[in-house]
């Protein structure tokens, strides 16, 4: 595994990249040796943060951990591709793909899908046209993140959702 590590607010020592290097490196057996891991540490405050991406074969494996210790954070986001890891390869198998820059080993071995994705719900709605702005008021009062709606300029299927920084978002087909 290639490690690239950077830093954003806070100085990446030898220590730091030697723990997310050891950390993560224990994912190896899950990649072949050429795979690229992104890094990147940040520090807000007291909040210690981790980006950790790594291309798989036209996807992304990505976490992101936030606590008060860095070293807390990179224990956190191995576990967490870890899992990821095991929900992806479940995946592959499912639709018979090749597994890209994973191991053999890895793919040939059995996991427990734990994390199955199971819809517990559904929901039907009449669309009814409104305008973005609209639809955002509808989605405070109902109190949700995004809001589904039929653009009464476009006619088209829309979303928008809330951002940080109290800002909304707006989702198009394209």
């Amino acid at each position: 595994m290639h490690f690239i590590i950077t830093g954003k607010n806070i100085d990446v020592t030898p220590g730091l990249k030697s723990a997310v290097e050891d950390k993560i490196g224990k994912l190896e057996k899950y990649f072949t040796p050429d795979t690229e891991v992104h890094a990147t540490l940040s520090v807000e405050k007291d909040r210690h943060k981790i980006e950790v991406t790594i291309p798989v074969k036209g996807n992304i494996i990505r976490s992101e951990q936030v606590s008060n210790d860095m070293y807390v954070s990179v224990d956190l986001v191995e576990e967490i591709i870890e899992k990821q890891m095991k929900k992806y390869k479940n995946k592959i198998i499912d639709r018979s793909q090749d597994g890209g820059n994973l191991q053999q080993d890895y793919l040939d071995q059995d996991f427990a899908d734990d994390g199955e994705i199971k819809i517990v719900r559904t929901k039907r709605f009449g669309f009814k046209p409104m305008y973005p702005e609209d639809a955002c008021v509808q989605m405070e009062l109902l109190g949700h993140t995004f809001y589904v709606f039929r653009n009464a300029e476009t006619d088209e299927v829309n979303v928008v959702y809330k951002r940080r920084g109290n800002t909304y978002g707006l989702i198009e087909p394209d």
